[in-house]
């Protein structure tokens, strides 16, 4: 059944369009013409090219669409032939009896069926609910939270979708070792952001050369002369060896002394000069001149080195050397190693004096560790380069596991409940497919039933009984030569299609419509359920025609009403007032219909817009006439007429003798009798509810007779006949007592 329909930008219908929502089993919209009727229906037949527009099924269950249109009757009479419908003409009571009971064994599996479809949509609906729950929460709770710090690790998963699914699948999947957060985070710093470079190691630091010249004992030696020369006792006493020494430099070829610059040097002198000043003397003299030259040269590039090491590793982003602890131990170095310069010095221009070095290994064993520290910093760094991808994913699954780890709770909640509904979905979804098994097996039966004891006759049949009953009896339906199809003959045999009135070929083609609503186009389809959209069926016909197909539209609104036959739902489009308010009657006494909706189209200038009136009938009027007008012969007027037997049959038959419609109808004992008494009391209920000046009724005198005849029987065949008499003056014999006690 279809619960909604939209139509919008296409003909009358803007971009907003319109919504017939809450759509029932019988359904009537009522429009003037020119307002969008004919576009809802040929929407209906085929909705290839209305691309905005769109239709809602109950429980996603299409049904097939029969449409009543203009175009129908193009499509089914523009060629001179007729497709025939099949119905069950041909089976025994038996066979008909089998396939009926089948049937309604089919409708039995396809409620149960669409009970648990629905009961399934629940649980899909309460399974999707649960997971958009938890897609908002981890979106919220977890990926906002980490989106800053851990958002590289979250590629391929930035959808709120995307990433629900990749926590699930790390939580039943992930053996990682759980890492701290700061573990994470500075691994993060590494290997997340750009693409990390290999960084050079730091020279090694060796300072072995250097603390074994510090340590060497000629520091702290006094180096003096020769103690037995003869002189040696003066230099000694006057403590001046360095100041001697550094004299002999100037001692010249002849004999001055360079001292007080007299003729005093001798030979003798110069000897014991020599000889104070021996080999073991200058040796140690040598000694220190070279291992003050050798630590000077060393200390000098070391530090050297160590700050074009300070100047490289401050302008390095990546550097892994603590920098500020690096300066401040360098600034140190720098201090002792000049004050070591003095002491070098010092020792060099007085041997005799005994010097003790600042011992810098303190400060170049902290260097050294900084830099080792750093080169082990490095040698990781380059170890996660040389294996960046293996590196990149392990930390990536470290930090699912960390976060899983995190929200273990909440996940393992979602994961019991979700589980649970999809245990009990999975078992709704097995139950519901054997069931649509057991529907197809059984409708393939029905089908194959069927199709053995279809034919077309009876369809021709009950068309030419229809139109005889109605007084069209110039013309019936024949069967084609070609099977499967029908033509229109006249009584002499001849073909009538091109002869018809427009109301003959209008009341035909509905007649045909509505054996094809009853029965199928194939064997196949006989038994199939359908929807019937039904667009003003009554153009070009006269008044009393109208009736008539309001009456078979009421037959068939019935059916629905009660779920009997394979006509599901019906929507009836109708611009004609008469029509609507015939058709849409219910009785006298039923004001409302819960199986029922009313709606008016308008169009508004351009567009075409629609309102709602749910069960109430907005097309309403009513009015009363005297009695004593039935009795007079000058009375034409149909209006007067209609509405004394409306007044009659309501008052006296359904309020005092409360007798409905059908009853009455019953009391005929033919088909045709029926249907003639059927179309009067729709004609007379059309009448007793509105009047309208613009509507044309072709009304002859001895139609009005037909009916009153009709009317006339309904009394006599409900043994009311005496009030019949009574009312209409026809005998002044009626016992009212006795007549009062019947009723």
């Amino acid at each position: 059944m279809i619960e909604q329909i939209e139509i919008k930008r296409v003909a009358s219908y803007d971009q907003t369009g319109i919504q017939i929502t809450n759509l029932k089993k019988i359904n009537f919209i009522y429009g003037a013409n020119g307002c969008g009727k004919t576009t809802i229906s040929n929407f209906l037949y085929d909705e290839t090219n209305f691309e905005n527009c769109s239709t809602n099924w109950k429980n996603s269950q299409e049904l097939k669409t029969l449409v009543y249109n203009k175009e129908f009757r193009l499509r089914n009479f523009g060629n001179g032939k007729i497709g025939g419908v099949f119905t069950l003409g041909e089976a025994t009571t038996e066979q008909i009896a089998v396939i009926n009971q089948k049937v309604e064994e089919l409708k039995i599996i396809k409620a149960d069926g669409l009970k648990k479809r629905e009961t399934l949509n629940t649980q899909i609906l309460k399974k999707e609910n649960l997971e958009n729950e938890f897609k908002e929460t981890t979106w919220t709770k977890i990926y906002k939270k980490y989106e800053i710090t851990f958002k590289e690790a979250f590629t391929g998963s930035l959808q709120k979708e995307s990433f629900k699914n990749k926590l699930l699948t790390e939580f039943s999947s992930n053996t990682k070792t759980l890492s701290s957060i700061e573990e994470l985070k500075e691994k993060a710093k590494t290997i997340f952001g750009k693409v990390p470079q290999n960084i050079t190691p730091i020279n090694t630091i060796t300072f072995d050369r250097i603390i074994e010249i510090e340590n060497n004992p000629i520091w702290k030696k006094v180096i003096v002369g020769k103690a037995d020369v003869d002189i040696a006792k003066l230099i000694q006493k006057l403590n001046i060896n360095d100041w001697v020494n550094q004299g002999r430099n100037y001692i010249q070829e002849d004999n001055t002394c360079p001292f007080c610059q007299q003729e005093t040097i001798s030979e003798d002198f110069k000897k014991q000069l020599e000889d104070y000043f021996d080999e073991t003397y200058l040796s140690d003299l040598n000694t220190i001149k070279t291992l003050k030259e050798e630590y000077n040269s060393l200390m000098n590039n070391f530090v050297n080195e160590l700050n074009n090491l300070e100047t490289n590793q401050k302008s390095f982003p990546d550097t892994k050397l603590n920098i500020d602890r690096f300066s401040a131990f360098l600034k140190t170095l720098i201090g002792q190693n000049t004050a070591n310069g003095e002491y070098l010095n010092n020792k060099t221009k007085e041997p005799s004096r005994s010097i003790e070095l600042i011992s810098v290994k303190e400060q170049l064993d902290l260097i050294a560790d900084l830099v080792l520290s750093a080169n082990t910093e490095i040698t990781k760094h380059n170890n996660i380069v040389t294996n960046f991808t293996t590196e990149k994913l392990s930390l990536t699954q470290s930090i699912w596991k960390y976060i899983i780890e995190e929200f273990r709770t909440d996940i393992t909640k979602f994961n019991t409940e979700n589980n649970g509904l999809l245990t009990g979905n999975t078992a709704l979804q097995g139950q519901l497919t054997t069931k649509l098994k057991e529907f197809s097996d059984l409708d393939i039966e029905i089908k194959n039933l069927s199709k053995n004891v279809t034919s077309i006759q009876p369809t021709i049949n009950e068309i030419n009984r229809l139109l005889k009953s109605y007084g069209f009896l110039s013309f019936e339906i024949v069967p084609s030569l070609e099977e499967g199809f029908y033509q229109i003959q006249r009584e002499d045999g001849t073909i009538a299609e091109a002869t018809l009135s427009e109301g003959e070929i209008t009341f035909i083609t509905f007649l045909y419509y509505l054996q094809l609503a009853k029965g199928g186009s194939s064997e196949e389809t006989v038994n199939d359920e359908r929807i019937l959209v039904i667009d003003d069926p009554i153009s070009s016909l006269d008044s009393n025609v109208l009736f008539v197909v309001s009456t078979l539209i009421k037959d068939i609104i019935k059916s629905i009403k009660s779920d009997a036959g394979n006509i599901k739902q019906i929507i009836l489009l109708t611009h004609n007032v008469y029509f609507h308010k015939e058709v849409s009657f219910i009785d006298g006494r039923t004001k409302f219909c819960a199986k029922t909706n009313f709606w008016i189209l308008r169009k508004n200038e351009k567009f075409t817009n629609i309102q709602s009136f749910n069960m109430e009938n907005p097309i309403k009027s009513s009015y009363e006439l005297l009695w004593q007008e039935l009795k007079n012969e000058n009375v034409k007027s149909s209006v007067t007429v209609q509405n004394i037997m409306r007044r009659i049959i309501e008052n006296y038959f359904k309020l005092l003798g409360k007798y409905g419609d059908d009853d009455l109808i019953q009391k005929f004992t033919t088909k045709e009798e029926q249907e003639i008494c059927s179309s009067l009391i729709s004609w007379i209920n059309d009448g007793s509810h509105s009047i309208n000046d613009d509507l044309f009724v072709e009304l002859q005198d001895r139609t009005i007779e037909n009916y009153k005849k009709v009317f006339k029987d309904i009394f006599i065949l409900t043994n009311h006949e005496g009030h019949f008499n009574m009312m209409m003056g026809i005998s002044e014999l009626i016992n009212l007592e006795e007549e009062t006690s019947v009723v």
